[in-house]
């Protein structure tokens, strides 16, 4: 039975904390607030389930086989450091950072203990995605057309830009990995950000609502990626990918296949990608087996480099380089 302490008290650490209940290899054992009134919350849900303020003495206490971190963007780095030093493996929801050099040097302490890690991009393990990279490999994409067009989260950080980053790093960081899973890696970055309405709507309401971010990829191929958090619902997330012989369309829940304009065959998702985020996690603390994870953080650690490259750019006006 694996010991799971995770770090956060928000709507992801509890559906996490969910899924592992349900295991019958995994037991959670602790809870790490930015209070101990909100970890109690939480942690009473969970029978045995212990309740902290503190990282170092959550670990020092429960001595967990791994860590869950499912904090604000805001809040990286001492929660990483304290895990690492004491060679804890870690599966870590995006995006893991706001400054590239805190997210640098943890990286280099998780490469020196070679250790397992994870990052919640779970959309790769979705049966659509791993359908579309197979057909991939026997197709040519020329352009991918992404978006994540809806409302604004109504946690209070994720209005300011120390707080979440913005949109783009927060939210369509998900679309960019996509982009780099499926078609390949980017060598340049342009954007434009602006503020529509949030900011009349919400005082202290700092990031853009709007935004258009041009991607260049190494291989030859382009991206576009649009997102806005400006409208009074949720309305659609995805990625096209225009390839020589036809459109392929992942959705949130479905993939289609656009062949000859008329002729479409559809497929959906069958598999909860987070169930197969955990097993892979969990089997590769198990058995040394890291083959099933598909985002470990030096992967996403590139991601957020062109996430945080295109506000740069959106204030610059020019386009970034990605060394």
């Amino acid at each position: 039975m694996l010991k799971i302490a995770i770090a956060g008290t928000g709507w992801f650490a509890e559906k996490h904390a969910s899924l592992l209940a349900a295991r019958e290899d995994a037991q959670v054992v602790a809870f790490l607030g930015s209070s101990l009134p909100k970890a109690e919350k939480i942690a009473q849900q969970f029978a045995g389930a212990q309740a902290f303020d503190s990282i170092e003495q959550m670990l020092d206490t429960c001595k967990p086989d791994a860590v869950y971190i499912s904090v604000p963007p805001l809040a990286h780095g001492e929660i990483e450091g304290a895990i690492i030093d004491r060679h804890i493996p870690f599966l870590v929801e995006k995006p893991i950072g706001l400054d590239m050099a805190v997210v640098n040097r943890i990286q280099a302490k998780v490469a020196s203990k070679d250790l397992i890690t994870s990052v919640g991009y779970h959309i790769r393990y979705t049966d659509t995605v791993q359908r579309a990279k197979e057909l991939l490999a026997t197709r040519k994409v020329g352009m991918a057309v992404g978006s994540w067009l809806g409302d604004m989260p109504g946690v209070h950080w994720w209005r300011k830009q120390n707080g979440s980053g913005g949109q783009f790093v927060e939210q369509t960081t998900h679309i960019v990995d996509l982009v780099r899973y499926l078609v390949g890696e980017v060598e340049e970055v342009y954007a434009a950000y602006a503020q529509r309405h949030i900011h009349t709507k919400h005082d202290g309401a700092e990031v853009a609502d709007v935004g258009a971010v041009t991607l260049k990829l190494a291989g030859g191929a382009i991206a576009s990626i649009t997102n806005t958090c400006m409208l009074p619902f949720g309305h659609r997330s995805g990625l096209e990918l225009f390839t020589d012989q036809g459109v392929l369309e992942i959705q949130q829940n479905r993939f289609l296949i656009n062949h000859e304009g008329s002729q479409k065959t559809e497929y959906k998702n069958l598999l909860n990608p987070y169930e197969l985020e955990t097993d892979a996690f969990l089997h590769a603390i198990k058995t040394g087996d890291r083959s099933r994870i598909l985002t470990d953080y030096a992967d996403a650690a590139v991601t957020l480099q062109i996430t945080l490259a295109a506000l740069e750019s959106s204030k610059s006006g020019l386009p970034v380089k990605i060394g």
